[in-house]
């Protein structure tokens, strides 16, 4: 039977044409071979996965090369080529520094360094994660590195370069690999799947390609899984089944019924993905990124920075064409904020259901403030009646001319209108009074509507208060006055007392305090209620430092020690 070799070594690069989605990089390299620029150590660092180490190996089996070719890459013919091929070259030592980071296992380096390459030109050490090594250790090999021999080369490789000390850093050229996009790393898996005989759609390639978040080892370990399950034929049903990963529809979906209004379809769809087995905050945060792709794709500029298939691409773009800016605006603040509070929610579920809920709202609470908003045409004034003819009479008298008509009255001038609040739907408008408005432009005198004394229970009263925080949701300081304070309810159930801890408390709730009254003023369905706000005395306790604080301290709570101290003639010590 023969060995079966993983797709992540079988395919492994083997000169920098190969190289995926690192093309500046190895043509830096390629250029200081071909021009013999060659530095004495050399530091590559990125995310894993993403062809370090391969580079790595290439570079020292190339500069070994006898019989370079004219573009300067390997021959694969020469000894020190097919024993690089074979992994019995004694030009090439690599050492893992996550598993030899002692002193002396750079002393043990240190020691080789000193014999010269037999066949080839370089002697090149290849230490991979390098930022593993101990102070001691690093210490160790400075000098070393500084100023090695003419044909030693060091090749460090890390994912973390800002654990590297400084001193290491500075002597080396410092190569910075980037996360291989979502495009090259379909491209490259296309390219397997052809060599192996499997088909693959291309839909299942792309999650693959996003679940491997840029690194290429990742991403030919999962095909190597869906190639085991589903044998040759890769679809994306099986694709996302195999890698337990939810479904893009699910978020077309939603935001297809959010656009409706269809707030049953929406909780319905929300319990099904509950159901699968997804965790509701992994169904918010996918949300929140299918809302910024399909924001991304509204603008050809940038619909760049959309990775993913060009399938895919394409449905972001439908829908982006029904969905307006301002509402992907608040659809991404109400998910990222839905994100936020989901940690520290007790009902998690409830906090996903009222963000779908709101979602599903938008539209419908934006349609009355701009119906409201926009002007309305006045009725024109009646068109004065044209005067009656005089009638004859017997004799002759004076006709009186009929008075002209009063002249129409000047409409009253609108006041300013505070604006809709979109995050909170639910709550009514507060309707401004318009203040320091010249005399002239002041409406016409009418008479006060009537005002409401409906009772209300201490109970609704509370809840009410409670509700006010919805009021300030960009504003937490405020919005926990509402929940560390509840006022006192008078006997009149006309006045509240609210008592605060500091004077910041005080001044910011003054200057909202006719909107908290207004507002209690809807709920409870009574205009006098009047909230009134004091102040607590702080009275610091002073805390008892000498023995003779903490005796007299003791006396005042237990008078029988007293007594007893002075029958039995104790002193203090």
């Amino acid at each position: 039977m023969e060995n079966y070799i993983v797709s992540a070594r079988k395919y492994r690069p083997l000169s920098f044409e190969s190289v995926v989605g690192q093309q500046a990089l190895t043509q830096t390299l390629r250029n200081a071979i071909r021009q013999n620029h060659l530095a004495h150590a050399y530091l590559f660092c990125g995310p894993r996965g993403v062809g370090k180490t391969t580079c790595a190996r290439i570079f020292a089996k190339t500069i070994n090369c006898l019989n370079p070719t004219a573009d300067h890459d390997a021959c694969n013919e020469c000894e020190s080529c097919r024993a690089f091929n074979e992994q019995r070259s004694f030009n090439i030592h690599e050492l893992d520094a996550a598993s030899n980071n002692s002193v002396d296992d750079i002393r043990s380096l240190i020691e080789q360094v000193r014999i010269p390459p037999q066949i080839g030109n370089y002697s090149v050490y290849i230490i991979d994660e390098v930022h593993m090594l101990s102070a001691g250790a690093f210490n160790a090999l400075l000098k070393t590195l500084e100023e090695p021999p003419s044909y030693a080369i060091f090749i460090l490789a890390t994912t973390e370069k800002h654990k590297v000390l400084p001193t290491i850093l500075s002597r080396c050229q410092v190569y910075d690999f980037s996360r291989i996009t979502v495009a090259d790393t379909i491209a490259h898996l296309q390219y397997v799947a052809s060599q192996e005989g499997v088909q693959a759609e291309e839909e299942a390639l792309n999650v693959v390609a996003q679940k491997a978040d840029g690194g290429m080892r990742d991403a030919l370990s999962i095909f190597d899984q869906l190639v085991s399950f589903c044998g040759n034929q890769i679809t994306y049903q099986r694709t996302i089944e195999v890698l337990n990963v939810l479904d893009t529809d699910y978020y077309f979906r939603l935001v297809e019924m959010a656009l409706a209004g269809d707030v049953s379809g929406s909780l319905l769809l929300f319990n099904e993905v509950l159901n699968k087995g997804f965790d509701a905050q992994h169904f918010v945060t996918g949300l929140a990124q299918h809302l910024r792709d399909v924001l991304v794709s509204k603008d050809p500029q940038t619909a760049a920075l959309l990775e993913t298939s060009e399938a895919i691409r394409r449905h972001y773009q439908e829908q982006a064409t029904r969905c307006t800016a301002p509402w992907l605006f608040q659809a991404l603040d109400l998910a990222n904020t839905c994100d936020i509070q989901y940690r520290t929610a007790k009902n998690k579920r409830l906090c996903v259901e009222l963000m779908i809920l709101k979602l599903t709202q938008l539209l419908q609470a934006a349609t009355p403030a701009q119906h409201k908003a926009a002007p309305q045409p006045k009725p024109a004034a009646p068109a004065p009646k044209p005067a009656p003819a005089p009638q004859p009479a017997p004799a002759p008298r004076p006709v009186t001319p009929t008075p002209p008509p009063p002249a129409p009255k000047p409409a009253p001038a609108p006041g300013p209108q505070i604006p809709n609040l979109p995050h909170i739907p639910s709550i009514p408008q507060i309707p401004s009074v318009p203040t320091g408005a010249p005399k002239a432009e002041q409406p016409q005198a009418q008479a006060a509507p009537e005002k409401q004394n409906n009772p209300f229970t201490a109970d609704q009263f509370s809840s009410a208060w409670a509700g006010l925080k919805d009021l300030f949701p960009e504003d937490p300081r405020m919005a926990s006055v509402f929940d560390i304070y509840t006022p006192e309810l008078q006997e009149d159930h006309q006045q509240a007392l609210l008592t605060l801890t500091n004077p910041w408390q005080e001044k910011e709730v003054r200057a909202q305090l006719r909107r908290i009254e207004a507002q209690l003023h809807r709920v409870l369905q009574n205009d006098l209620l009047r909230i009134q706000i004091r102040v607590a005395e702080y009275t610091p306790e002073l805390s008892a430092v000498t023995a003779e604080d903490k005796l007299k301290r003791m006396i005042e709570k237990n008078p029988n020690l007293g007594e007893m101290r002075t029958r039995l003639n104790m002193i203090l010590d």
